[in-house]
């Protein structure tokens, strides 16, 4: 995810939130904020929980653009954050202020693309 330069942290979680497969130095995810990204998968609610009040990662409160049954995307500033959800796995990821939000969602959502296609 980092090679591309579209992401500058980055980490890699189970589907369960219990288990940091992979994270990249001094980008640590807690367990409060990676259990809430977990239940805002599963929130079917017309407007969810998420939408409305946004998230936490990192200790940085974000404000959500996108959320779905794959993905949640976060903003704060210029910066943000990219979620997405696979078969067993969950990418975070981090992009800085001089990346276009739409390069880093579509280098996150690729590499999903990629895990779901040989079974991650």
């Amino acid at each position: 995810m980092l090679t591309q330069g579209n992401i500058d942290k980055a980490a890699i979680f189970n589907t369960e939130g219990t288990s940091v497969w992979a994270s990249s130095a001094g980008f640590t995810v807690s367990p409060a904020e990676i259990k809430a990204v977990v239940t805002s998968f599963a929130d079917n609610s017309d407007v969810k929980k998420v939408q409305s009040e946004g998230f936490h990662i990192a200790g940085e409160k974000l404000f959500t653009l996108k959320s779905d049954d794959r993905s949640l995307y976060g903003k704060k500033g210029k910066e943000g954050v990219v979620i997405v959800k696979t078969q067993q796995a969950i990418l975070v990821a981090h992009y800085p202020e001089t990346v276009q939000p739409g390069a880093a969602a579509n280098t996150v959502e690729q590499l999903g693309d990629y895990l779901i296609g040989v079974g991650y």
